[in-house]
């Protein structure tokens, strides 16, 4: 085998929604000045009932389902969340034991926001290296449940959600469909995006991740491009995690993805943390946005103040 390819996706999302006018009897905030900071008018909010590993095994079972493939046929299981509370089992062993499956390795990655594109490149790496042949990537994340809702500045920003993808190798000889990752970070500036405590809670210097999103990204996400041999005028599709409409928009004009459909969920969905870019992928998906087999940049940054970004071949 010489590579991999996303061949299904599916989401999920909890029922309730919270809209900006209910956030403002909550605390002191207004529609208007939600959806002119952020971009945000609504997000979904699970309930005690809806843990993680819950809104995990419902998206991967809908990508299975996509994808004509049965939980027996996964061979490695890969869930990336911040919001895990327990430390074991994993997220990824309790996906497994909900979706009755055999043996799979099973593993957590903590990236933050940019989760799920560092265990899409896991798993790339994994099927390279002969290790895995079928996997399941799962973003998930309960973002409400570590959030201070007196806090107008973060607590506006959230939402609850989980994205999942169905990855199996290619055979020699076919295109592959996952180029090759760029990711990094920027230690010195980790604490920029917090989820610290006992009990956890989000915070975060939004000034500072703004301007770092907006100037220094970019030209990064460029060089992703040009790793998979496509220009941002090729692209069908951009990606981005899904933070803030006002970091979106900007960072998606720099790279020069002109043709490209830009994925906005934020507006009805929020920031979902590892979940936003597997489930603004699926909706585009879903609706027939993005045609099969279009090059689509996946680009996740945040927490840590890390990036990871790979061009995708849309299933």
């Amino acid at each position: 085998m010489t590579g991999s390819r996303v061949v299904a996706l599916g989401h999920y999302q909890p029922a309730k929604t919270l809209t900006n006018g209910e956030l403002a009897a909550m605390v002191d905030t207004s529609d208007e000045w939600i959806s002119t900071r952020v971009g945000i008018r609504t997000r979904r909010v699970a309930g005690p009932d809806e843990p993680v590993d819950l809104l995990a095994a419902e998206a991967a079972a809908k990508a299975l389902a996509q994808a004509g493939a049965t939980a027996a046929d996964v061979d490695l299981v890969l869930v990336a969340t911040s919001t895990a509370i327990d430390r074991s089992p994993n997220m990824a062993a309790r996906v497994a034991a909900r979706l009755g499956m055999g043996s799979p390795a099973v593993m957590d990655l903590n990236v933050v926001c940019s989760g799920f594109t560092h265990a899409l490149a896991t798993a790339d790496h994994a099927i390279r290296a002969g290790s895995a042949t079928r996997a399941l990537v799962i973003g998930a994340d309960k973002m409400t449940e570590v959030t201070d809702w007196t806090d107008r500045t973060t607590c506006v920003l959230v939402g609850d959600g989980a994205g999942a993808a169905v990855v199996e190798a290619v055979p020699e000889g076919s295109e592959l469909g996952i180029g090759p990752v760029l990711w990094g970070s920027v230690p010195e500036m980790g604490h920029a995006v917090r989820i610290e405590g006992t009990p956890p809670v989000f915070a975060q210097e939004g000034q500072s991740v703004y301007r770092w999103a907006t100037t220094q990204l970019p030209p990064i996400a460029r060089k992703v491009c040009e790793r998979a041999g496509v220009t941002p005028e090729e692209l069908a599709a951009v990606v981005l995690h899904q933070a803030n409409l006002r970091i979106i928009e900007p960072v998606a004009h720099r790279i020069g993805a002109v043709n490209a459909v830009v994925a906005r969920d934020v507006t009805e969905s929020g920031n979902t943390s590892a979940a936003s870019i597997p489930m603004a992928l699926s909706k585009l998906v879903e609706r027939g946005e993005v045609e099969s087999g279009a090059p689509v940049l996946l680009f996740g940054f945040g927490g840590n103040l890390s990036y990871a970004g790979q061009v995708i071949r849309c299933p």
